[in-house]
């Protein structure tokens, strides 16, 4: 075997079924030892997207997503894709190509650093020199990028390694790992289960806060929170691993949250956050943060500990282990009062939003959920049209609410969407986008037509930028600076049809009632392209700066004022 052979071999012993790619010159070698193999490789029309589609491949499914680039331009136009995956802790191996070893260095023609560019965005990375050394790095990949915090791992092959022959036998691919630097801690220190256990028997007013770790322990946040009763609230991230229609559920908190949970968070005394980062975008301003609250942190990366918030009982390991131990320690807690508080905010502040207008995205994404039943996966790409869907379109399940939250990527959820179809085949796939970020990856419409995906792409449009448009009428005094889209907008029913992908422009409510059953009925390929108000707002919103207690609730506001 050449190189390119082994490195196949060594995926294939990984498990791996599909790749997403686009060939190119330093990557050659690999592609012509591909079309011997048993991997379905999909090609992508832009790197970039198949960076995207690994990651959400990973999120439907659990098992690690492998992308395939060139190097130099191939390689760098990975570099968005493997950020989102790292913020948003995502098992992706990424391999690309580079030119041959003897011309590393020199500028030769489609020569990058990808070794040094993609390190600040790569849980870790590898230059491979050595054709001997491709299935160890191979199986260390796969190891690091799905253990411990989950992250992408990049392998560079030069050309001559993947053209180089490999002396060894088969069973050079039985590898151990053994990586000494690398044990993550996935058992939780029995001394801090015990101490979060006293904080939360001492509690009047708990709350848990579930992140994106909560779906890969789904089962175990259930079951927790039914065995306490405490009020659940889910990240962005989160979503999905807690039903989002469970009367326990608070909705999502921070930024964009529902009131309840922000109410909540505020008056709290006791927070348990189970596998999150408390960003910025969900505690907002860090000292009018759960001001009263005791904080009880389980993450498996320590680094996460008390990097923003304050852990008064941290706890590190994998939320399967702690949960269902710290819930061994707790009875279900006598919280009435708090309940009834809640349950106060939650019947004053319901998901609510003005038809007294042409058609609203709200109403369309509340649509799609009505006609799915929310039984399907949902990818976003970025902006308004992702908050709503985040509050209006949740879904119940793990691993079916897929967007980008922590580097906030327009242009993901589109070749998302791809990655998601090819993670659960046959179950049908919602991309709830806007006018702006679709146009980012729009050509892998094509990937979609050649597939013939289950995917519905509905596209809010507003004829903006539609965040940028709602920050600027608030806190810009209205200065409406490079926002418009309408005027160039491509007519998207016919931009799908030339794809060969069903394609429809809706312009009213009722055309959208009718339309979207019959759509989802047919289960192909579709874009739907509804044109909605442009002013609409997400609220409540909490501005830059401000703290969760300080929400402008906005279409929100109950008709009679809370006593």
């Amino acid at each position: 075997m050449n190189g390119a052979e082994v490195l196949i071999r060594a995926l294939e012993k990984q498990g791996v079924e599909v790749v997403f790619g686009h060939p190119g010159g330093a990557i050659m070698p690999v592609y012509d030892a591909l079309y011997d193999a048993d991997l379905r490789h999909v090609l992508v029309r832009h790197e970039q997207a198949g960076a995207h589609a690994a990651d959400a491949y990973y999120r439907a499914s659990g098992r690690t997503g492998v992308c395939f680039a060139t190097s130099g331009p191939g390689a760098t136009n990975l570099v968005t894709g493997l950020a989102t995956a790292m913020m948003d802790s995502s098992a992706v191996v990424a391999i690309t190509g580079n030119v041959p070893t003897s011309l590393i260095g020199t500028d030769a023609f489609q020569e990058a650093d990808v070794y040094g560019i993609t390190g600040p965005v790569t849980k870790h990375n590898y230059l491979v020199k050595r054709v001997e050394d491709i299935p160890r790095v191979v199986a260390e990949a796969f190891h690091i990028a799905s253990t411990g915090r989950p992250g992408p791992v990049l392998i560079d092959v030069p050309k001559d390694v993947q053209q180089a022959t490999f002396e060894g036998g088969e069973d050079a691919f039985d590898v151990e790992v053994d990586l000494p630097g690398y044990r993550p801690t996935v058992v939780g220190h029995a001394g801090q289960i015990r101490k979060a256990a006293e904080a939360i028997r001492a509690a009047e007013r708990p709350v848990l806060m579930v992140g994106g770790g909560g779906q890969v322990a789904a089962e175990q946040v259930m079951n927790f929170a039914e065995r306490t009763g405490m009020p659940v609230i889910t990240t962005l991230m989160g979503i999905g691993a807690y039903p989002a229609g469970a009367p326990q559920a608070l909705g999502m908190p921070g930024m964009h949250g529902t009131v309840t949970a922000n109410r909540a968070i505020t008056h709290c005394d006791l927070i348990v956050g189970a596998g999150l980062r408390f960003d910025d975008r969900v505690t907002g301003k860090i000292s009018r943060f759960a001001p009263n609250a005791t904080v009880v942190h389980i993450d498996i990366d320590p680094a996460e500990i008390s990097k923003l918030v304050k852990a008064h009982v941290p706890v590190v390991g994998d939320l399967r282990d702690v949960l269902p131990r710290l819930g061994e320690e707790l009875e279900r807690l006598d919280i009435a009062d708090w309940w009834e508080q809640l349950d106060d905010w939650k019947g004053r502040y319901p998901e609510r939003y003005k038809t007294d207008k042409p058609l609203v995205s709200q109403e369309v994404i509340e649509l799609l959920r009505e006609h799915t039943k929310g039984e399907c996966v949902v990818t976003t790409e970025v902006g308004q049209h992702q908050m709503f869907a985040a509050r209006l379109f949740p879904t119940s399940e793990p691993r079916t609410w897929i967007s980008s939250g922590g580097l906030g990527t327009m242009g993901f959820g589109l070749p998302a969407a791809i990655g998601a179809a090819f993670a659960r085949p046959g179950q049908q796939v919602v991309c709830v986008a806007g006018d702006g970020s679709i146009q980012m990856n729009i050509q892998e419409l094509a990937t979609i037509a050649k597939h013939r995906l289950p995917i519905l792409i509905a596209i809010t449009n507003n004829g903006v930028l539609g965040m940028v448009r709602q920050w600027q009428e608030l806190f810009h005094a209205q200065r409406y600076s490079e926002i418009f889209l309408a005027d160039s907008n491509p007519d998207f029913a016919k931009l799908a049809e030339a794809y060969g992908i069903e394609g429809h422009n809706v312009f009213d409510r009722e055309t959208a009632r009718t339309l979207i059953p019959e759509v989802l009925a047919r289960g192909g390929p579709a874009l739907i392209n509804f044109v909605v108000y442009e002013s609409e707002k997400v609220y409540p919103m909490v501005p830059s700066g401000a703290g969760v207690d300080e929400m402008l609730i906005g279409d929100q506001e109950p008709e009679e004022a809370p006593a």
